[in-house]
């Protein structure tokens, strides 16, 4: 069994990465997050299971958690233990297959929809948008107020995701969220190490 102390889970965006993306994941993995969400969502199945394979590899050699993301079936096939949805495949998800999952987590942007993932088996879920964020252009960000109160609705760990940086991550945890998710600051950083350092409690 995985014991990791961190509380921080990155979220994937090869896009964001000026190097090449195996070795900006095998820097991270280095570093001990709670977890790897494999988010690239332009991908085809068949691509995104190729490019599974190696990244779960690389979790696997560094003992963290590869949380594939949206393909259901190619995440079976590779027997993946994790997976993380939008909450409209998870809607439609065979209860025969989440059974095969030791978790499952949902994307969810409102208390009743983080109530319906509850509902729907999720182990956890994330949260957001909480912050300003480049990923969401133009979309004004919910807030802690949000972010607390989806905390306080459901009885399963809540990761907060959307512009979370160094300089807010301890306002995101006094509000009982089980750990902060990143994204364009673990692909983007010059030296993951120092920022990982940085985002810990």
């Amino acid at each position: 069994m995985i014991i990791c102390m961190s509380d921080i889970l990155c979220v994937t965006n090869r896009s964001l990465c000026h190097e090449d993306f195996l070795q900006r994941i095998r820097k991270i993995a280095a570093c001990q997050p709670k977890g790897i969400i494999l988010r690239e969502k332009d991908f085809s199945e068949e691509a995104y299971k190729a490019l599974a394979e190696n990244v779960m590899q690389i979790c696997k050699q560094n003992d963290v958690p590869c949380i594939l993301h949206s393909f259901i079936d190619a995440a079976l096939l590779l027997g993946a233990e994790q997976i993380h949805l939008p909450l409209h495949i998870l809607r439609g998800m065979e209860e025969e297959k989440k059974k095969q999952f030791r978790s499952i987590g949902a994307s969810c942007h409102s208390v009743a929809e983080a109530q319906e993932a509850a509902r729907l088996g999720c182990t956890y879920i994330t949260a957001g948008h909480v912050f300003v964020t480049d990923c969401k252009k133009g979309l004004a960000p919910r807030g802690l107020a949000f972010l607390q109160e989806v905390v306080e609705s459901v009885a399963i760990p809540v990761y907060a995701i959307g512009g979370i940086g160094s300089e807010n991550a301890a306002s995101v945890r006094k509000t009982g969220a089980a750990g902060i998710c990143v994204m364009s600051g673990l692909m983007q950083c010059e030296n993951v190490e120092e920022q990982m350092k940085k985002l810990e409690k």
